[in-house]
């Protein structure tokens, strides 16, 4: 009988279970069935997620998401306005705008088109661009050379070269632009000042001068194109254009200048105030029936092409924004008085003594002398301090205060140039013994040469002055031509009183033995001319006194004396020496008779007494 094993027994002493074993538990992870059902649950939450956040792009965010979209494709694109054009008196065009082209590329783009020769190729386009353009073509080079996306190689290129540059390097594009022109070069430029691109503003900009009073006017108004650009830059991809307004062009100014006695007034008062070493000096040409301007000049001028490169102190307009005092061409207030309230009269013969004392002043005439028998005109063309306050003490200072106002010191002309100055007089109320010692003798108040000037047209023309202007006229985008609204003329004296100054200020320029006025050398061949010269002492900045050695030299006087067509005022800043600027009258006024063929006068010139015996 064979061996038979004995039957396990079941755990817990049992017999052994009987039927076919049963399957071992494992994890659930390894049930198919398990993983389908949790496949399905991640999907089902996956695009329960995704569908939320669909509504949430297409509902909440749907606007903003669209205007962004909608920059990326699209740029606004100002259109600048052309510029309106300045010209002189008989049109000749000062400044004007051409059209003009930068010139950009996209270094990044390069990169990746050339590959291996990029280096070599933005650097044989830097060197081209500079050739045309000038500018430095090493810095070009360095800035070429990066991956930036948006490079600017220059900023006004004529359209010819520019189109050149491109055929040549492809990657080159243009953006349109405005250059101002000045063809004058420095011609009135200290009038006229100057205007450059902006790059924030997308047009040219008036930085100084008139260019910048009246940019506005200038600039009219820009228009704009809503369109695709390329990439990295402003150009516009044709037929992406989705709106568009056209621009407004800038009205055009006429000046009252003349160009050509504007040139010759800046070169003779350049030479002038050089040969003479003058600090600065300034000069202005008027019409004596119209007050215009016909020159108005600084000694120092620049190039407003050029704006950046400029000295700082060629900048201004000092002939309007720095005052000055004018010393004895100040006199003429006193004897303008003296006519018009009846106290004096030009042949009344004044004892004047070397000094006088004024208040807890004693003041001096510039020459040492006794007791003198002076005629009213010989105070006037001899320059007499002492005879001067001898007369404005018969006037008095409210007669006095009177009549500076009505010349127009201490207030602006109102010639629409920026900064212009209002000088400065002492209010009335203010003034002690010791001011009325000064002001007759034109210390203790200033005024611009403008001004000055502005004193002057009054005498010349029968009593009235005419506030100075410079704008002539202007003229829309419309092409209606609006002459500029003449200012209110001012009665200052009588026609009789004005006359009868004219007479009294040729002698100034008489030159005859024993009565020779203080500027002889202002006389023009041909011509009486009626003119004061003016000397004052400048204020010393250390001690706070009046120096000894630095003076303001003017010189203010009119062409023909008893039918003036012309009033010129000059001024000298502290010129080394006994200067006078009597001289520089004569030459502006010589080249002034000459171009206008003023009639000369047959009748020999009058001699008037100054001096009794």
């Amino acid at each position: 009988m064979a061996y038979a094993p004995p039957r396990p027994r079941r755990p817990g002493g049992g017999p052994p279970r009987s039927g076919p074993p049963r399957r071992r538990r494992g994890s659930p992870a390894d049930d198919p069935r398990y993983r389908l059902r949790l496949a399905w649950v991640l999907l089902a939450a996956l695009l329960l997620v995704t569908g939320t956040k669909l509504v949430f792009v297409q509902t909440v965010q749907a606007g903003s998401l669209a205007a962004d979209a909608e920059k990326q494709r699209a740029s606004r694109i100002t259109i600048p306005a052309e510029r309106g054009s300045i010209t002189d008196s008989d049109g000749n065009v000062l400044a004007f705008s051409t059209e003009s082209k930068a010139l950009v590329t996209n270094p990044r783009l390069i990169n990746r088109t050339k590959g291996p020769e990029a280096a070599a190729y933005k650097n044989a386009m830097a060197e081209a661009v500079a050739s045309v353009a000038g500018g430095d073509p090493e810095e070009l080079k360095r800035a070429l050379n990066t991956d930036r996306g948006y490079v600017v190689m220059a900023t006004a290129v004529d359209p010819g070269p520019a189109r050149d540059l491109r055929e040549k390097f492809p990657e080159i594009a243009e953006e349109s632009r405005e250059a101002r022109q000045y063809p004058g070069g420095n011609l009135a430029s200290n009038i006229i000042g100057a205007a450059t691109w902006s790059a924030d503003a997308q047009k040219l900009v008036g930085r100084i001068g008139m260019e910048s009073a009246d940019d506005e006017l200038l600039a009219g108004r820009d228009g704009f194109q809503v369109a695709d650009t390329a990439e990295g830059s402003r150009t516009v991809i044709p037929g992406s254009v989705r709106s568009e307004q056209p621009a407004v062009s800038g009205s055009d100014i006429q000046l009252t200048l003349d160009s050509d006695l504007q040139f010759q007034v800046q070169r003779m008062l350049a030479d002038y105030a050089a040969e003479s070493g003058a600090r600065g000096g300034s000069a202005v040409v008027l019409d004596r029936e119209t007050g215009e301007v016909r020159a108005l000049a600084d000694n120092t001028s620049f190039d407003p092409s050029n704006l950046l490169n400029a000295d700082p102190a060629t900048l201004g307009n000092k002939a309007v924004t720095t005052p000055f005092e004018p010393g004895s061409v100040n006199k003429v207030v006193t004897m303008a008085a003296a006519l018009e309230t009846g106290v004096a009269k030009p042949e009344d013969v004044l004892e004047v003594p070397g000094q006088i004392k004024f208040a807890d002043r004693t003041i001096r005439d510039a020459w040492a002398h006794g007791l003198d028998r002076y005629t009213l005109t010989g105070v006037l063309a001899k320059s007499s301090n002492v005879g001067t306050l001898m007369t404005a003490q018969k006037v008095g200072p409210d007669a006095f205060s009177e009549m500076l106002g009505r010349m127009g010191i201490g207030m602006k002309t109102g010639i629409g140039l920026p900064g212009e100055s209002a000088g400065s007089v002492p209010p009335r109320a203010t003034w002690s013994g010791s001011t009325f010692g000064n002001l007759p003798i034109g210390q203790g108040l200033s005024m611009t040469v403008l001004q000055m000037a502005g004193m002057y047209q009054a005498i010349a023309n029968d009593g009235v002055r005419i506030p100075p202007r410079v704008v002539a006229s202007t003229t829309g985008p419309d092409g209606v031509r609006v002459p500029a609204e003449r200012p209110e003329p001012v009665h200052v004296m009588s026609p009789e009183t004005a006359q009868t100054l004219r007479t009294m200020l040729t002698a100034v320029t008489q030159d005859e033995p024993g009565q020779t006025g203080t500027g002889p050398a202002a006389a023009v061949d041909g011509y009486e001319v009626a003119g004061k010269t003016g000397t004052a002492q400048q204020v010393d900045p250390e001690t706070g006194a009046y120096s000894r050695s630095q003076y303001w030299i003017t010189f203010a006087g009119m062409l023909p004396a008893q039918d003036p067509r012309f009033v010129v005022g000059i001024m000298l800043d502290a010129p080394k020496g006994g200067t006078s600027a009597a001289p520089l009258f004569h030459d502006i006024a010589s080249y002034v008779a000459q171009r206008d063929n003023l009639p000369v006068q047959t009748t020999p010139p009058r001699v008037q007494r100054l001096q009794l015996e």
